[in-house]
């Protein structure tokens, strides 16, 4: 039982998924808001292992009157980065260059998979993701996979608690396009 408990508190390591409970009221985090001046869309951010081909982490970016990027229990720290609860404010492409960067090295890679929604869509997206509050250790992909689905013209998208199998699902959306990063450390 006990080689049990560690093996599974090393895969909550490994995953990079931590509890992020500080959460600053909307008001006092809107001084940190990146208006979106692109098309409105939803980005899934898928993060696998080279070595093993698993999924060890999910994220989402929502493109609406501001960008943000939903990181549930994810570990991400930057300077310049605002954070309430999984949430990360201020998500410029610098940041989502940094962000990007981090997560792509020897060991992952990243795919980010965008879908073009209607600001209507964004919009709840963004609202959704503001709202969820904290998400437990290895919760990413069900946490994400939960709010995607409650989206108009999302609701095929797989409940679950695996990325790859939850970018599987949302890579079928109309529109969908997707990219890989590699980088090496």
């Amino acid at each position: 039982m006990k080689r049990l408990f560690l093996a599974l508190a090393a895969l909550v390591l490994v995953a990079g998924c931590t509890r992020n409970t500080q959460f600053n009221p909307p008001e006092e985090m809107a001084q940190f808001a990146y208006q979106n001046t692109g098309p409105t869309s939803i980005t899934l951010y898928t993060i696998v292992n080279r070595r093993t081909g698993s999924g060890a982490h999910t994220a989402l970016q929502v493109n609406a009157s501001e960008r943000v990027l939903f990181d549930p229990a994810g570990s991400y720290r930057a300077e310049g980065v605002q954070r309430s609860g999984d949430v990360l404010y201020g998500y410029s492409p610098t940041l989502e260059q940094s962000y990007t960067s981090t997560h792509a090295r020897t060991s992952h890679l990243v795919r980010k998979v965008t879908v073009p929604v209607s600001p209507e869509v964004a919009e709840a997206a963004l609202r959704q993701v503001k709202a969820n509050g904290p998400v437990g250790a290895a919760h990413c992909a069900q946490s994400t996979s939960s709010i995607l689905r409650t989206l108009p013209g999302m609701q095929s998208v797989e409940q679950t608690y695996y990325p790859k199998q939850l970018e599987a699902s949302f890579r079928v959306l109309p529109g969908a396009s997707s990219t890989t990063v590699i980088e090496d450390d």
